[in-house]
C-alpha cells in the first residue's frame, strides 16, 4: 500500500520530543527511568495511526506503552492523538523494528502486539515478516519470561506462517488461537483502524497468543 506523504509530518514530530522519542538507543535498559515508574512496558510494533495503542494506554494507566513505526507520515497520526488528548503512559518511536535489540534491554518488555502487520507474501521477503525467525530471536532477547506476543491479522497465509514459526521456536509456545476472533470476541479487545474496516467487510480476523518461555 502506497503511503500518502504528509508534508508537515517531520516538523510536527520534531516539535514533540516528549511524545516521539528522538534518541531511543540511549534509553536501552532504562525505559522505566524514562517513564519515571516501574510499571510494565508493552510494545506495539507497527502502531500505524495509533488507535490501538492510544486506547490501550487510556484503559490501562498502570502500563507503559511504546508504539514503534518507521514512517513519518503514519506515526504523525498517532502523535496527533496525543497532542489533542495527552497521556503520560505512551511514547512513540520512529524506528525499524529489525533493530529492536538496539533500543530495548534483556527482559525489558512484557508483551508485544503485532496488529495487521504487512504480510510480505513473496518468498524472497520472508525475513521481513514480523514473525520470521530473525524477528523471533530479537523478541526473545527483550521479552520477559512468560511475556506474550499477540497477533491479529486478516491474512491467513501470514497467520499460518506465524503459527508454524512460533510452534517451531525453542523459546515460544502458542497459548491461544482463533480462526475467527469475532465468533468469541474477548471483552478487552481493542480494534485497530484496519480491524474496523475488515469487520465491516465481513472478513475473518485470525488471532494467536504466544508465550515466551525465556531461557
Amino acid at each position: 500500500m502506497r503511503l500518502r506523504n504528509v508534508k508537515y509530518a517531520k516538523e510536527l514530530i520534531n516539535s514533540y520530543p516528549s511524545y516521539v522519542v528522538e534518541k531511543p538507543k540511549k534509553h536501552k535498559g532504562e525505559w522505566h527511568e524514562f517513564f519515571g515508574n516501574d510499571n510494565p512496558i508493552e510494545l506495539e510494533i507497527g502502531c500505524g495511526k495509533g488507535k490501538f495503542i492510544y486506547e490501550a494506554a487510556e484503559k490501562n494507566p498502570n502500563i507503559n506503552y511504546i508504539g514503534i513505526e518507521k514512517f513519518d507520515s503514519v506515526i504523525v497520526r498517532a502523535l496527533e492523538k496525543l497532542i489533542v488528548q495527552p497521556l503520560n503512559n505512551i511514547k512513540l518511536i520512529r524506528f525499524d523494528a529489525v533493530n529492536i535489540t538496539e533500543i530495548f534491554g534483556q527482559n525489558e518488555v512484557r508483551n508485544i502486539y503485532l496488529n495487521f502487520s504487512d504480510p510480505w507474501p513473496k518468498r524472497r521477503h520472508e525475513k521481513r515478516r514480523l514473525t520470521s525467525p530473525r524477528y523471533l530471536s530479537r523478541y526473545h532477547n527483550i521479552l520477559q519470561n512468560l511475556g506474550h506476543i499477540y497477533l491479529k491479522t486478516d491474512n491467513y497465509p501470514l497467520f499460518e506462517y506465524s503459527l508454524m514459526q512460533l510452534n517451531n521456536a525453542i523459546h515460544f509456545s502458542v497459548d491461544d488461537v482463533s480462526l475467527d476472533l469475532y465468533k468469541h470476541l474477548p471483552e478487552n479487545n481493542i480494534q485497530t483502524e484496519f480491524e474496523i474496516k475488515f469487520v465491516e467487510d465481513n472478513k475473518s480476523i485470525y488471532y494467536l497468543k504466544s508465550i515466551h518461555k525465556g531461557v
